[in-house]
């Protein structure tokens, strides 16, 4: 069952489970076995308020997959979201160990293990490091051009990292909880990184783009630029609170105004510019805290790809106009029938479950490290990182 991996993305709305099996062409995208989903319980805002809770919603959502692909899955890749994710940055920089001056693998290692340690330590204080990406090297002060300098000449090597973290008890909360409905978990890995392995392809990755992801409780934003991710950013708000605008504005039950803002025609009529209205503003003000945090990371208005949509709640007819409106960029949302994607999925909502599977087979022995190296673990995580980005 090594080529068999089981993905399980613990949304605020529902838990959803994929099932995958890697398929003979290790270029090719996995085989879906089976999917499951079920109603999230003891979440809010993506945070667990009730682990047994959270370990009955996975349970009902992997007994469902595991039936229809007829495999029972014993461990699992599980995505994180919700508000707990953040980033940090960090510069680290070491002499360069060999006499002949040349870069090897072991000076890159230690140069993100130093720029680890040059965070602050409130940025990580009961927090956990779930990736952790280099974004630029500099050799002597002299900013490489290409993905690494192994191989180069120089007296000093740094590097510009992206950490990529989540609060500790979250994760540990989530594993708790995995653990409960009888999964042991492989690895966790943040939401709207598993998603860019589906809604993204390599040119949008390559030229620079926004995928945002919007949920039921956030909107989760990873901005892509030379193939590689930036930007990690959630906002705590979503497609939830469409429908709270509408049943307050109009005065109608929760459950109507779900209805409603999915398209249902109801018993009562409600004008039609009255409801776009409601939708539209509160629309409007999720893409601004997009639009402030790509003006507060220099990237406004500066990506070829625009942003690309994805989740639950891109599903509104008019979301896609909105956000090229606001943010000044081509917007589209995305598709199953995207990226040449043949899945037999409901809709992209399960773009973070399945992308786990694309995550969890396409890692699995790109490198191994040679023995006697201190620095093995750590570069054998990044290298498997890296590569999943590459061209």
């Amino acid at each position: 069952m090594s080529n068999i991996v089981t993905g399980i993305d613990v949304g605020s709305y529902q838990v959803k489970v994929v099932i995958a099996r890697a398929g003979d062409d290790p270029r090719a995208l996995p085989t879906i076995l089976g999917t499951g989903y079920a109603e999230s319980r003891g979440l809010k805002s993506g945070y667990i308020t009730s682990v047994p809770e959270v370990a009955r919603s996975i349970a009902a959502a992997l007994t469902q997959a595991a039936k229809a692909a007829r495999v029972r899955p014993k461990r699992a890749l599980l995505g994180v979201g919700g508000v707990g994710i953040d980033e940090a940055h960090g510069r680290g920089e070491v002499v360069v160990e060999r006499g002949d001056s040349i870069i090897t693998e072991r000076d890159i290692a230690r140069a993100l293990k130093n720029s680890e340690a040059a965070l602050a330590p409130a940025i990580i204080l009961n927090r956990k490091v779930l990736h952790a990406i280099p974004l630029r090297y500099y050799v002597d002060g002299a900013r490489v051009l290409g993905h690494s300098p192994a191989g180069m000449k120089g007296a000093r090597l740094a590097v510009e990292t992206l950490f990529i973290t989540c609060l500790e008890r979250h994760v540990d909360d989530l594993a708790a909880a995995a653990n409960e409905a009888g999964i042991e978990v492989d690895d966790v890995v943040a939401s709207p990184i598993a998603a860019s392995f589906v809604a993204l392809n390599k040119m949008q990755k390559r030229v620079g783009c926004v995928l945002a992801n919007i949920g039921a409780e956030t909107v989760s934003v990873a901005v892509f630029e030379d193939s590689t991710p930036i930007s990690i950013k959630i906002f705590p708000t979503g497609a939830s609170d469409i429908t709270n605008d509408l049943a307050l504005g109009l005065r109608i039950s929760p459950e109507e105004a779900e209805q409603l803002k999915l398209g249902a025609i109801l018993g009562a009529t409600f004008p039609k510019r009255s409801v776009d209205t409601i939708v539209n503003r509160r629309v409007q003000d999720m893409f601004k805290l997009i639009e402030a945090h790509l003006k507060k990371i220099g990237k406004a208005e500066l990506l070829p790809a625009g942003v690309i949509l994805t989740g639950g709640g891109s599903g509104l007819s008019t979301i896609s106009d909105i956000a090229k409106a606001v943010l000044k960029l081509p917007s589209r949302t995305f598709s199953l029938g995207d990226n040449n994607l043949k899945m037999q999925l409901r809709d992209s909502s399960w773009a973070v479950a399945y992308g786990l599977t694309i995550w969890g087979l396409s890692g699995n022995s790109e490198f191994e490290p040679h023995e006697g190296n201190g620095f093995a673990d750590l570069f054998k995580n990044f290298w498997r990182w890296f590569k999943k980005f590459l061209p």
